[in-house]
């Protein structure tokens, strides 16, 4: 017997869908808006879920990575009157079971449902017993964890993987886990940086070469294909294979057979392939860039890692897990937090993503040292000058007043705003008077900031009254 939920405004179709689904001894529940569906599906463990996509206080699909987030996620059947190609491309995308359009037969409903607890039951049947090593990898957002579900489904495979992302997002670390949890963990893990190899060398560093194949192969070489026998082949930045290499490797994907260079016997090996690109190989194939059955073949599973912008909530166990694998490298005791620290952190958007948080929050603990508290003023100075800036800027996008009647939105006040941030970090803050208009609001979330909210050391440093103070607190909606 399995528990189902459907998610309809229209009552008569809930009753309808109920009464089937109790026929066929199933429970069930309803709910006619999207806030009532979230509040039910949190609250008890749910099989199935069919959700109608336009429902009064919202489209049905901005709720699939909340579901998809859960621990045991529901099938989620799409059930609606609109017939919409774009939206069942992303309901799919999103993990839907199904997508089906009303009105539906009983017929046709009942078998999708009945297919959809199949699967359930023999994927909890796989997943029985079976425990992943995700140690190395870390996340919580409903993006990522939605990308953990597919890593295990090619950890439990042989099959090709392509992973997308942008520069910086771990896509080598995800490869590298895939093999760590795969039946060839006891092989090599070999990477092949296709962007950092000409294309003269790059045959003879894949299928190898023999002694006196070319001036300077003075020894035989084997390649990397042959050391990853019965392991992983890790292509990473696979869309800068050249174009004449890619008909050789696409070869050597289908038969697992190559020719070192300069040989004339063909060697075999059994390797499983993943690749990473930070670039978009269907429009590189559109563009005649990329072969078209090359990323057939190699994309047989596909996960996307989302850029750090797109997942700030991940932020903070990012920096626990880096700060503490540093501390425990430099012999440290485990450091603690300020809340300005993470503050800074989390109003930065990250362009380098993963690979630059970490590189950041390296400088912060060597700058720490034995301290055993990391501040915001442990973060690099252009970083704090970088986020500086960017809240002014924002600040400085409506025409808005202080109270001596100066508009903050003046280009002279941003300019002076800006200039005081430049090294606001070398010297003491000045006296607010000195803080024209925009910078007012930063002034105090600095002032706050430095001070640690001491309210004593806050009056010292602005020369304000306690009542002035409280007053601009109220203005810019602000607290200790």
């Amino acid at each position: 017997m399995a528990n189902i939920l459907i998610l309809d405004d229209d009552h008569e179709i809930c009753e309808t869908m109920e009464s089937l689904i109790t026929r066929l001894s199933h429970e069930c529940d309803h709910a006619h808006t999207l806030d009532e569906g979230l509040k039910l599906a949190r609250k008890n463990v749910y099989d199935v879920i069919f959700l109608d996509v336009r429902l009064p206080d919202g489209n049905g699909l901005d709720i699939l990575p909340d579901l998809m987030a859960f621990t045991d996620p529901p099938e989620v059947i799409i059930l609606t009157g609109q017939g919409d190609p774009d939206g069942a491309e992303l309901a799919i995308k999103g993990g839907v079971w199904d997508y089906l359009l009303k009105p539906s037969s009983v017929r046709e409903i009942s078998l999708t449902l009945g297919r959809a607890l199949k699967y359930r039951g023999e994927k909890a049947g796989k997943s029985e017993g079976r425990s992943l090593d995700l140690s190395s990898v870390v996340g919580a957002s409903p993006s990522m964890k939605a990308s953990f579900k597919l890593l295990a489904q090619a950890a439990g495979s042989d099959s090709n993987v392509l992973i997308t992302g942008h520069t910086g997002t771990g896509k080598e670390l995800f490869a590298s886990t895939i093999h760590d949890n795969s039946k060839r963990r006891g092989g090599r893990f070999v990477v092949v940086d296709c962007a950092g190899l000409t294309e003269s060398l790059l045959e003879s560093t894949l299928f190898g070469h023999r002694k006196g194949a070319f001036t300077g192969a003075q020894s035989d070489r084997t390649g990397l294909i042959k050391l990853a026998d019965g392991g992983t082949l890790f292509l990473d930045e696979v869309g800068e294979l050249p174009l004449s290499m890619q008909k050789t490797f696409l070869r050597v994907l289908q038969e697992h057979t190559f020719r070192p260079v300069g040989d004339t016997r063909e060697q075999t090996s059994d390797f499983r392939l993943v690749a990473a690109t930070n670039r978009d190989l269907d429009e590189m194939v559109d563009r005649g860039q990329f072969r078209s059955d090359l990323l057939f073949r190699i994309k047989t599973m596909r996960i996307h890692l989302p850029p750090l912008v797109d997942r700030p909530e991940d932020i903070r166990a990012l920096t626990r897990f880096r700060v503490g694998r540093l501390c425990e490298q430099y012999g440290m005791e485990e450091k603690n937090y300020a809340s300005d620290f993470f503050a800074i952190l989390e109003s930065y958007d990250w362009p380098g993503n993963v690979r630059e948080l970490f590189n950041i929050l390296e400088r912060a603990v060597v700058a720490a040292g034995e301290e055993k508290t990391l501040y915001g003023m442990h973060l690099s100075r252009s970083l704090r000058i970088r986020v500086a800036k960017s809240q002014i800027k924002r600040m400085t996008g409506a025409e808005v007043t202080d109270e001596d009647g100066y508009p903050e939105a003046d280009p002279g006040v941003r300019k002076i705003g800006q200039e005081i941030f430049e090294d606001i970090f070398d010297r003491e803050l000045p006296t607010l008077r000195e803080f024209k208009g925009v910078a007012e609001k930063v002034y105090l979330g600095e002032l706050i900031r430095q001070s640690g909210g001491d309210l004593a050391g806050i009056l010292k440093v602005s020369k304000l009254s306690r009542s002035h103070f409280y007053s601009l607190l109220k203005k810019y909606d602000l607290s200790l």
